[in-house]
């Protein structure tokens, strides 16, 4: 049996190992918009966060395995169709994450200096859509709206010291810019209480331990907090901490307020201020609006609310969950979801292969009660000669490999763990080496 998996991220990881590992084992072809694989673990994982860029290593043992191949450089919806995909492949899992932000949906949202997540932490990942993106951050206090970890990924980014970011995978750019940036407060903003933030203990530990940066926190606002498990307890442990701690008179600082929402980002030609409303939670900790307003003078924005998936051409897609609506990962016999696609932007990178697992069991359930009827044109031979035929510049695994490699190489001479090929001219032709070569 043969299958695509659509994105190379961890829930399409996840089912291409779990694919190959069945009874008997299918084949997999990994298709992926970008010349490089890992989805977010390369690309949405903080540069100070090698521990977490680490389970690529687990990928690395499944691309190793028989059957499996990385087809990069393929974007589904131009280069191959729906129909190609279901013609050509026994079966296709979409694979394909949450590529968009959630918008706040108020005015002054479109002003120059207010940032969708995304975009900051795609462009100070080396994402190549990216780096044309021009982040000034030339202000002294910058708002990020929103109580997850990509919120607190932004405030620490924000506030690395020289030392800290000198040793990572970020951009030069993004590097440069952040260390001469004379922003001196970072103000995390959350609609709702301490209680009910999203993040994760150690992600929220760590902002403690920030070299360059206090850490501030109104006691009166952790009064009366009823934590609902474990995480929120000892979240709220954490915040006592830091609301008891002293400032050490340290260059930045970041800032928690809680129960309060942007109403509207102010300025004429950027942004120069946020007006927040203070909320008060409900009997089910809803936030609900009171009539007390302030105005926060600021620089910079950063929309810290979620991500939100994009559909694709040909394929159903329900735009307010921005999910491709499944039962369990089964979109209908021969065609599935996996990761974020298919439940929504939530978990951490190991939920996803819980998931993918999932996925991967009914469509072999699907495949042994014989509703996936064998088809004689699904070859990798079909597959390449009509990649052939439409010019497509495929990078395989080995491609991949190449530019992994002239990345740490780099890296190993500056003392970090890579630097990062951000542009596609640059990735494609460190792949297009390689496959001169061989």
């Amino acid at each position: 049996m043969r299958v695509a998996v659509v994105g190379s991220g961890p829930a399409g990881f996840y089912a291409a190992g779990a694919l190959l590992s069945s009874d008997p084992p299918a084949e997999v072809d990994l298709i992926e918009r970008l010349p490089t694989p890992w989805g977010l673990v390369r690309l949405g994982v903080a540069p100070d966060h090698p521990k977490l860029k680490s389970v690529s290593r687990a990928f690395e043992r499944i691309a190793d395995q028989p059957g499996f191949r990385f087809l990069g450089n393929v974007e589904v919806g131009r280069d191959l169709r729906h129909d190609d995909l279901v013609r050509l492949y026994d079966a296709v899992i979409y694979a394909v994450g949450a590529q968009t932000d959630r918008r706040l949906g108020i005015p002054g949202e479109d002003l120059p200096g207010s940032w969708a997540a995304t975009e900051f932490v795609a462009w100070y990942n080396g994402h190549p859509d990216y780096q044309q993106l021009e982040f000034d951050l030339s202000a002294e206090r910058a708002v990020v709206i929103g109580n997850g970890n990509v919120a607190l990924d932004i405030a620490r980014m924000l506030a690395l010291t020289h030392e800290e970011l000198a040793p990572t995978d970020a951009t030069d750019a993004s590097i440069a810019a952040i260390e001469s940036s004379p922003i001196r407060e970072i103000v995390v903003v959350g609609r709702r209480g301490p209680a009910q933030a999203a993040f994760t203990t150690p992600e929220l530990h760590e902002m403690g331990d920030l070299a360059g940066a206090d850490v501030v926190v109104d006691s009166s606002d952790l009064e009366n907090a009823e934590p609902q498990g474990t995480n929120a307890e000892r979240n709220l442990a954490v915040l006592q901490e830091f609301a008891a701690r002293e400032p050490e008179g340290k260059p930045r600082r970041v800032v928690f307020r809680f129960f309060h929402s942007p109403v509207a980002i102010l300025g004429e030609e950027r942004v120069e201020g946020i007006e927040l409303v203070r909320n008060e939670l409900d009997e089910n900790d809803r936030a609900v609006p009171t009539d007390e307003h302030e105005t926060l003078p600021c620089g910079l924005v950063f929309r810290s609310v979620g991500y939100h998936g994009v559909g694709l051409p040909d394929v159903t897609f329900d735009q307010k969950s921005g999910t491709i609506p499944n039962k369990g990962g089964r979109v209908e016999p021969g065609v599935y979801v996996a990761g974020w696609i298919k439940r929504g932007p939530t978990g951490v990178i190991g939920t996803n292969k819980k998931d993918a697992t999932e996925t991967v069991e009914l469509l072999l359930e699907d495949a042994a009660a014989g509703r996936l009827p064998p088809k004689p044109e699904a070859t990798a031979a079909g597959v390449d000669s009509l990649l052939a035929e439409r010019g497509v510049r495929v990078v395989e695994y080995a491609g991949w490999s190449a530019i992994d490699e002239v990345e740490r190489v780099a890296g190993e001479k500056s003392g970090r763990p890579r630097v990062k090929l951000c542009s596609w001219d640059e990735l494609l032709a460190a792949a297009e080496r390689e496959a001169s070569r061989s």
